[in-house]
């Protein structure tokens, strides 16, 4: 686990995909950076590869990932995401085995531990209770605990989901920061999930697809500190 990571409970995750690049992917950063500061929240964005030095030029709050990158050591690789590169260009950390962007057990292992020897913080999504736990015993800073079922069609994970793998990651690391995707469509959904006991959540397209994008950043922050206080005072 890399120990330089700057993230602190509740955070939040807001991943554009591939839905918004450039000056459109800046200016909704910038907007969710003032937001993180209003709330004293920190949020991790991941952008296009091509976009991860505008937006770390450009923000002061949000915490930039890459949404992928390779185990690869510097040499032979083309069209590969090379992690000393990742780091140069003003990452602090990376997002592995999205369900969009799956990769084997063996190779996760395998860039975490290149993203501890870069320097970058890591943040890896699983699927079900096993993949949780078998993510956990391989030490990221972040997990993303996200039914692949749910992503993107509104529904969030039952309770049950949520206290089962908060409990079980607890168990293996209590160091690793446990985030519940999936779903995320609003700011009652936010507000719900934080109370659930999660120390994040995140969403895509309940904010890029929101009538007033972001609008929808504003109430989800919202949401995602007043739940966290009432809960912790």
């Amino acid at each position: 686990m890399y120990k330089g990571l700057k993230i602190k409970a509740p955070y939040f995750e807001i991943g554009p995909k591939a839905y918004l690049y450039g000056e459109e992917m800046l200016a909704l950063a910038k907007v969710i950076d003032k937001t993180a500061m209003k709330y004293d929240v920190d949020v991790i964005v991941t952008p296009q590869y091509t976009d991860i030095k505008l937006l770390a030029d450009n923000t002061e709050r949000i915490l930039v990932f890459a949404q992928h990158m390779d185990p690869l050591p510097i040499g032979r690789g083309l069209g590969s995401v090379l992690p000393e590169a990742v780091k140069a260009a003003g990452a602090v950390g990376v997002m592995l085995n999205h369900a969009e962007k799956p990769i084997s057990m063996e190779t996760i292992k395998a860039t975490i531990a290149r993203a501890d020897e870069v320097g970058l913080g890591t943040i890896v999504c699983a699927n079900t209770v096993e993949e949780v736990r078998e993510i956990a015993k391989m030490g990221p800073n972040l997990i993303v605990a996200e039914p692949t079922d749910l992503i993107g069609t509104g529904e969030t994970a039952d309770s049950n989901y949520v206290i089962e793998t908060i409990k079980t990651v607890r168990e293996i690391n209590p160091d690793i920061m446990v985030l519940q995707g999936a779903g995320i469509s609003n700011g009652e959904d936010v507000y719900n999930t934080i109370k659930l006991g999660a120390e994040a959540t995140g969403s895509t397209s309940g904010i890029i697809k929101a009538k007033d994008p972001y609008a929808m950043v504003e109430e989800m922050l919202y949401n995602l500190r007043r739940a966290w206080d009432e809960l912790h005072g």
